[in-house]
């Protein structure tokens, strides 16, 4: 899906690609942002009421893009202040809507990353006029929930709960492994940890990139981290439930306790 880059980077290619940052308003005019960053906040495109879970909408979705002068043919680099989990959703959502894969690209230590490295500005950014148009993808990673029962028995997928390990213990899907989105983010440096080390954690769970996995957690925001670092790392058979344990609860489905 993305790719993660690094701080110097963005600063390398920051002419030609569109930066979006997902914090809060009041963060990004107040403590300052990635030059000619735009804003689009986190709880500006995440709906109950849109397409599927927590998606907006494509027609939200395709006003908040142009609205903030991204075309459907922009590199786009997102990034927050936790981590990269609610750029990740941002970067996910994008896919899920038509966006060129191979144009998404999540900063790796988020904000704070740049901020230690290079300037930032608290002066607004100019915004092309432009209308973005969603697209349909013939390669969605999304699954729904008949296809996560199959996977459940199947015997060959590794599904994986990327949510904390109390949650995990209170109720999970069968024969999932716990892999909370944390294990793979350095607290020091905000950003993934080394790639020997990413290996060592993801095989000890049973992923390895020729494996199939399946994705899933509360309402879908942890495992877009996830599913952007696997993908980061090569794993390209990741599917992605979008409905995660939200609507697995809501349609009885079966969990199993620690």
């Amino acid at each position: 899906m993305t790719d993660v880059v690094s701080s110097a980077w963005l600063s390398e290619n920051l002419d030609r690609v569109r930066v979006v940052d997902v914090r809060d308003a009041w963060e990004f005019d107040g403590i300052g942002h990635v030059p000619g960053a735009v804003s689009i906040p986190f709880d500006s495109f995440r709906s109950a009421d849109g397409d599927l879970g927590m998606l907006p909408g494509r027609d939200v979705w395709a006003g908040l893009l142009s609205d903030a002068g991204i075309a459907p043919d922009d590199d786009m680099v997102a990034y927050d202040d936790t981590h990269g989990v609610f750029a990740a959703r941002f970067l996910v959502t994008a896919l899920l809507y038509g966006h060129d894969p191979s144009k998404l690209h999540l900063l790796d230590g988020d904000y704070s990353s740049w901020n230690r490295e290079f300037e930032t500005t608290t002066e607004g950014s100019d915004v092309p006029e432009v209308t973005y148009e969603v697209s349909d993808t013939t390669t969605s990673p999304l699954i729904e929930f008949e296809a996560v029962e199959t996977a459940i028995d199947d015997g060959e997928t590794v599904i994986v709960d990327t949510r904390d390990p109390e949650e995990y213990a209170a109720g999970h899907l069968p024969g999932a492994v716990n892999l909370d989105w944390r294990e793979l983010v350095d607290d020091e440096t905000r950003g993934l940890k080394p790639r020997a080390e990413l290996d060592d954690i993801l095989a000890a769970k049973g992923l390895t990139p020729d494996a199939r996995v399946l994705l899933y957690c509360n309402t879908a925001r942890r495992i877009s981290h996830t599913f952007a670092v696997l993908s980061d790392l090569g794993f390209d058979d990741v599917a992605f439930y979008e409905g995660s344990l939200t609507e697995w609860e809501s349609r009885d489905g079966e969990l199993v306790e620690e």
